[in-house]
Formats: C-alpha cells, sequence, structure tokens
C-alpha cells in the first residue's frame, strides 16, 4: 500500500478542477499528491468565460512523468484531462513503462478550447490507448453516452447498460456518473465491476452541476486505493466525498461555484 497518490492531468486556472482540485483532494484524505500537468486551461473573463486551451509539449510530459515515477514509488495513477492524441500516445507510453496496481481514468473528453476534429481524434485514442489500461473509469452522461455509442441516458437502466458496454472496451470497472442529469430527487451513480451493478445514491444539492465535482470523485477514488481500499468501497467514500463537496461549495466571481469543504 502506498501513502502517496500521482495524477496526469490538465491545470485549471481557477483552482476549481483539474490538476489543482486532484492534489486538493489527495491532502484531504491523507495522501502525498504528486503531479504531471498535460495541459492549461485558462477561462477567459473577457469572453463569457469560455475555455482557453494550451496543450503541454509531448516531450516535456514524459519528463514531468520521468522524474516523478523516479522520485517516488507510485503504483496508483489518476488520469485526467489529456486535450490532444499525441499527449495520449505520450502518456500511454509512459505509463506501459512500469507495472501500475490500479489506473483511475476520468475520461475529460471535449474542451470548448479546442478544434471539433482535434477533439474526436482525442477521444478514439484515449478509447484505444488509455481505457484498457484503467482499473476504473468515470464517465458523466455526457462522456458515458459517447464512450458507449448512446444516444442519451435518461434512466439508471440507461447508465448500466452504457457502464456494460464500456466495460467492453477494456477497463475493470465502470462507475457512470448520473449527477443532477437523471430525474428524481437523488444523484445516482452506477458502478460496473464486469458482472454486477451497484447503484449509488446522494440527494442533489440543488439542479446544478459544480465544477470539479467530477475531477475531486475520480481524485478520491485514486487516493482511496493508494491506501488499500477495494475498488467498490473506494468508489463508495469517493461519492460521499464528492457529496461533501458539493454540499461546501464555494462562489467565485465565474459564473459557475467549485467545490468546496465547509470548515
Amino acid at each position: 500500500m502506498s501513502t502517496t497518490s500521482f495524477v496526469i492531468a490538465g491545470s485549471e486556472a481557477t483552482g476549481g478542477a483539474g490538476l489543482q482540485a486532484d492534489l486538493k483532494t489527495f491532502e484531504k484524505l491523507g495522501v502525498y499528491g504528486v503531479g504531471t500537468i498535460t495541459c492549461i486551461v485558462s477561462f477567459d473573463p473577457k469572453s463569457g468565460w469560455g475555455h482557453r486551451f494550451a496543450p503541454i509539449d509531448g516531450s516535456v510530459i514524459a519528463d514531468q512523468i520521468e522524474a516523478a515515477t523516479a522520485a517516488h514509488d507510485l503504483d496508483v495513477v489518476k488520469i485526467g484531462m489529456l486535450g490532444t492524441p499525441g499527449t495520449v500516445a505520450t502518456v500511454a507510453n509512459s505509463l506501459k513503462k512500469q507495472p501500475w496496481r490500479h489506473v483511475v481514468v476520468d475520461p475529460v473528453l471535449i474542451c470548448k478550447g479546442q478544434e471539433p476534429g482535434m477533439a474526436l481524434d482525442t477521444d478514439n485514442a484515449l478509447r484505444t490507448e488509455i481505457l484498457p489500461l484503467a482499473t476504473v473509469v468515470t464517465p458523466n452522461l455526457f462522456e458515458a453516452a459517447t464512450l458507449a455509442g448512446m444516444d442519451a441516458l435518461e434512466t439508471i437502466d440507461d447508465l448500466a447498460e452504457a457502464a456494460r458496454r464500456i466495460a467492453d472496451l477494456g477497463p475493470r470497472y465502470v462507475a457512470v456518473k448520473g449527477g443532477v442529469g437523471l430525474p428524481g430527487d437523488d444523484a445516482i451513480d452506477v458502478v460496473f465491476d464486469g458482472q454486477d451493478v451497484t447503484v449509488l445514491r446522494a440527494p442533489k444539492i440543488g439542479d446544478e452541476r459544480v465544477s470539479g465535482a467530477g475531477c475531486i470523485f475520480a481524485a478520491a477514488i485514486t487516493a482511496e486505493l493508494a491506501k488499500g481500499a477495494e475498488v467498490l468501497d473506494a468508489v463508495a467514500t469517493a461519492k460521499k466525498f464528492a457529496h461533501a463537496g458539493i454540499v461546501g461549495r464555494i462562489t467565485t466571481n465565474a459564473p459557475f461555484t467549485a467545490v468546496g469543504w465547509q470548515a
């Protein structure tokens, strides 16, 4: 078991999501966090808070991973936003240089600052090069529908079917996040372990999405796995942790709230 977790993800300049949220989560859950930056997303306050997306050169990403894995005995990693096919290839090649006890993938499929063709190429590369390496993948409704080839996910049965289809791409566990996107009073996620479907529920806290909630959910799974938890237990803990972060959300000058924790 380890007291260190590794994350390979994008930097989000407001601090509410991405690598910043991941490292906060690791610390909150009692593990030391090490991070590699794959890209930089800077919301533009002069243009409706739209995305500005800047990829990091592949050689710089590879150098970061090399340094992190040489300095620390890392065996659990979270993969967040990668952003380009080249970055996907770089990260996949780096991961294959050593064994990993667990790989958690938060499949960030699209950034509004990307050209659509590049985004599609990135999605396809993620499917073929990263998902087969995953212990757990944690798509939201849009990501799950895209990966599963389904038009829409509107019921628990839809979530379960999407999870089964995504499992065919290689990950051992699939946790589909229904969040506030399904009707009813509960935020519902489903976890497919290759045989059975487990349904996780928590009361909805408002009807708006909270920036960073998906990041911290996957990061919390990663931290718990690093400490030795079983996968289903790690996902259940992460659900509670993310719910607490949404309850304690903070208001910013941006037109969205961000995950926070009440003192």
